[in-house]
């Protein structure tokens, strides 16, 4: 049973410098007491895509440890709440980096945060392309009701996300999925969803992203960071990426939100990250 108090909880918006923009996540900065049931009951009632709790480090070299929660489940990695957590232990000033860089403990290992001016950058597990076909192009582009360009492939990076192009940006844009089939295809393959992306005439923003995950409790995520790690990944096992450049994602539901993504000179590291912002700072009792 979980030791009821009072602990800090703040909310921060991810991929964005405005408040009320990006993704928010929920952020318990004093989790230790909580059971796995109490950590899964708060991320329910938060309703957030990712809810997360801040917890000390077993592993050597760590500056925290964090949980990451779905409304309906425990993540072994995600982007967003990676860097909302970093803001966030940073402006309660829980952790102090080394030469600008923070280690955050996860159940996917220890992950170097890059403190960049205001932008925090996580490594990402090395991503996976699977080779076996979930869906193929025609199936997709049904259910999510735009057509699909090349061969949807799953990306392991964490989460193992579905992950195929759309040829346009206003195909993209206006695609409206059958999220059910979306559901129940992710819960036959173990995936949270389907995210897709589209090349942009937008110089600053050369990719678009869309993200899916109902089989996690979320319909359309607003700015998904294992989704553009996943991206990269899959645009470095089919394209030539730039070595960096920015995506835009958020904009259907109202949120707008920017990922910066860095990748090295032969696809590995990817670093995806950008700016945050605390919109609520308070506490709960749990």
């Amino acid at each position: 049973m979980s030791d009821v108090r009072a602990r800090r909880l703040t909310t921060v918006d991810v991929f964005t410098r405005v408040p009320l923009r990006g993704n928010p996540v929920a952020v318990v900065l004093d989790a230790d007491g909580l059971d796995d049931a109490a950590m899964q009951r708060i991320a329910a009632w938060t309703n957030l895509s990712e809810t997360t709790f801040v917890l000390p480090p077993t592993a050597a070299g760590a500056s925290y440890r964090l949980r990451i929660f779905t409304p309906r489940s425990e993540l072994a990695f995600a982007g967003h709440p990676t860097i909302g957590s970093a803001h966030a232990v940073l402006a309660a000033g829980l952790v102090e980096p080394r030469d600008g860089v923070l280690h955050q403990e996860c159940r996917a290992g220890v992950l170097p945060i890059r403190i960049d001016g205001d932008r925090l950058m996580v490594r990402v597990p090395d991503p996976t392309v699977r080779p076996e076909a979930v869906a193929d192009a025609e199936t997709l582009g049904a259910m999510v009701g735009a057509p699909i360009g090349g061969v949807p492939r799953a990306v392991d990076c964490g989460p193992v996300w579905l992950v195929a192009e759309v040829p346009t940006e206003a195909a993209l844009r206006q695609a409206a999925p059958d999220l059910p089939a979306v559901d129940r295809l992710s819960v036959t393959h173990g995936l949270p969803g389907v995210t897709l992306f589209a090349h942009s005439d937008d110089p600053e923003t050369p990719i678009v992203v869309r993200s899916f995950a109902p089989a996690s409790g979320i319909g359309e995520d607003p700015v998904c960071g294992s989704g553009n790690a996943s991206v990269a990944a899959y645009l470095v096992a089919f394209g030539r990426p730039p070595a960096r450049y920015r995506a835009s994602q958020g904009r259907e539901v109202g949120r707008d939100g920017r990922v910066d993504v860095e990748i090295g000179a032969s696809g590995r590291p990817i670093e995806i990250g950008g700016a945050a912002v605390t919109v609520v700072d308070g506490q709960l009792t749990a």
